[in-house]
């Protein structure tokens, strides 16, 4: 115990960036809650349910980034299929959301979710079987993601595909999950997906108690996932990846199994994904096929682009600067929202390739000299 304590605090003290975002997140799990729940609704520093479901998003959105972050600004693997993960994820929990359900949905059938009483199916397929069973469903959050990214990822790295050739093909698989999820015969809900949820564990999931336990665990699993990947990172198993980044061809040249490490980093940021998928869905109240849409995998290279890749802690910057503007945008300009957004990755392409984080450095840097 004490040595795991001490490996965690030489983390945190080689790493100021990451300290901030710890030190910030262990703020927001304390203050964000106790504004909601202790302070008065006419009280000009309460913080509405609205608001707190909104930063809770941000947060499972922000360990989406870090997941990519870790394959493409330490690997140099361009995923544009991420998404893929962090919706089956969501589909894991929404699946456990629905069992929970039993006879308070609309068609009152204990056994059967609404949507396939309604399309008059008989019984229950037979991989919905445990998802009534919270651990169950905890696992296939982390395990389903797992398979399929270690299933990619063995064929495609043993294939050498590299470069624009893999980013491709990770936005096919994307858009065949979706195209596949879209239909009614699959079993998910269809186009209208899972919804109509009631509780979790046993805590009403409209309560704003359990909206704020929804709050903390997304920082909790968002400061646990910064540490995890700051450790791999730091690790002779990352300083390996970086090296492959740079310079693949040599390190295979000097007998490294690149393969291995690639498929091992691509599984352990899939998990990374399904968990933040997982903490999502409760908060929104719904996953549909439309978060495998091709379109939402892109916009997340966008939040790791303007926080700073290659940092951990700018891809956290990034997802959480990025969606303010478009929760923002949305509602003030919702016409030129998708304009501005490509605008926006053409711009810190160009002028920003380092992204928010970089800026702050180099002025660090000039203030220094």
């Amino acid at each position: 115990m004490r040595t795991h304590n001490s490996l965690i605090s030489k983390l945190v003290q080689s790493d100021r960036g990451g300290s901030v975002l710890l030190a910030l997140l262990g703020i927001a799990m304390v203050l964000v809650p106790l504004l909601n729940l202790a302070v008065p609704e006419s009280s000009a520093l309460h913080l509405s349910t609205y608001t707190m479901t909104l930063l809770g998003k941000y947060l499972a959105f922000a360990l989406l980034a870090l997941a990519l972050d870790l394959v493409w600004g330490y690997c140099g693997i361009l995923s544009l299929g991420h998404g893929a993960f962090f919706a089956l994820g969501g589909y894991a929990m929404g699946m456990y959301l629905m069992r929970q359900i039993g006879e308070r949905g609309v068609y009152g059938n204990a056994e059967l979710p609404d949507f396939m009483v309604f399309l008059n199916w008989q019984e229950l397929p037979w991989y919905w079987f445990g998802f009534d069973q919270f651990w169950f469903a905890m696992l296939m959050v982390v395990v389903v993601p797992g398979l399929l990214a270690f299933a990619f990822g063995w064929l495609a790295f043993r294939s050498r595909v590299t470069g624009v050739y893999l980013s491709i093909m990770t936005q096919a698989l994307t858009f065949a999950l979706m195209l596949a999820f879209f239909r009614n015969e699959m079993g998910f809900g269809g186009n209208n997906g899972l919804t109509d949820f009631k509780d979790i564990l046993g805590f009403d999931l409209q309560a704003d108690t359990t909206r704020a336990g929804l709050f903390v665990a997304s920082a909790l699993a968002l400061a646990l996932g910064y540490l995890l990947s700051r450790f791999v990172v730091n690790s002779k198993f990352g300083r390996v990846i970086v090296a492959l980044r740079d310079a693949e061809s040599r390190a295979r040249f000097i007998g490294y199994k690149v393969e291995m490490y690639k498929v091992g980093l691509f599984v352990f940021s899939a998990m990374l994904a399904g968990i933040a998928g997982a903490l999502y869905v409760p908060q929104v109240g719904i996953i549909n096929p439309g978060e495998f849409s091709p379109l939402n995998s892109i916009e997340l290279v966008i939040w790791v682009a303007v926080g700073g890749r290659g940092t951990l802690y700018g891809a956290v910057l990034g997802a959480l600067l990025v969606n303010y503007a478009k929760t923002y945008f949305t509602g003030a300009f919702p016409e030129i929202w998708l304009f501005a957004l490509g605008a926006l990755f053409v711009l810190v392409t160009i002028l920003l390739p380092r992204g928010v984080i970089g800026v702050l450095r180099r002025k660090q840097a000039e203030t220094a000299t």
